[in-house]
């Protein structure tokens, strides 16, 4: 009797611990060393294991592997890439995530890296280069919760480059897409910079195409969500007021 009854404790044990979730402490230390390339590579092998490749937080260091690399200045050229595979990296990540736990655990820089993307965007928009802010907005479009203000933004750069067809039917999905939002409290500050920017950039381009009605339209929309955003007031004071 003794002997199934250790038997049966042993089995319960060994399937407790199979279960629990890995603590990637490996991971952990390999970022606390600034040894962000191996950490990477040791993240890309955790995610081609059958019992890990699901895991959200082995995409999130990747993330913070590849941001890092990208932020240091001396990336070689297997990472001359790394900004953009991190993107994609946190993308899994959210992916996985099913009960929002690790973006929560990891909500410091989730905040820094979106907010990061968000300025390549606004970066490229302000030196007119649509091409290049279409881009990254695309590739934003894949970590954005809140996807609105993509979508304005991603209108504007089909505008300055020629594509009113397309820019149309990108801002009627956003149009369509406020319909839906009662309030962006809680939202990324990312994702709110952008809708900002994206309403703003949208403006401006109805106005160029003498749509100066649905200009004003379109900023009355979100003037109760920005009434308190200096930038914003200036915009609507010049376009409405």
């Amino acid at each position: 009797m003794k002997l199934i009854f250790a038997t049966t404790f042993g089995l319960l044990f060994t399937f407790a611990a199979a279960a629990q979730a890995p603590e990637f402490d490996d991971l952990k230390i390999l970022y606390a060393d600034g040894n962000y390339e191996k950490l990477v590579s040791q993240s890309e092998k955790y995610a081609g294991k059958d019992d890990t490749k699901k895991d959200p937080n082995v995409y999130m260091w990747m993330a913070k592997g590849y941001y890092k690399i990208s932020v240091s200045g001396e990336a070689d050229d297997d990472f001359k890439n790394a900004f953009k595979s991190g993107i994609g990296a946190m993308g899994k990540a959210f992916k996985y995530d099913s009960d929002g736990s690790c973006q929560t655990e990891n909500e410091e820089f989730v905040s820094k890296f979106t907010l990061a993307c968000v300025e390549r965007i606004l970066n490229d928009v302000g030196a007119e280069d649509y091409r290049k802010a279409y881009s990254w907005n695309i590739k934003y479009l894949k970590i954005s919760p809140n996807p609105i203000g993509c979508k304005f933004m991603e209108g504007t750069c089909k505008f300055r480059n020629s594509d009113k067809g397309g820019a149309n039917s990108s801002w009627k999905e956003a149009e369509n897409m406020i319909k839906e939002i009662n309030s962006i409290d809680g939202w990324l500050e990312a994702d709110v910079l952008l809708l900002k920017h994206g309403v703003i950039q949208t403006a401006e381009c109805y106005i160029s195409s003498r749509q100066v009605d649905k200009a004003k339209e379109l900023l009355n929309k979100m003037a109760p969500w920005f009434e308190d955003d200096d930038e914003f007031k200036v915009e609507y004071d010049k376009v409405v007021n």
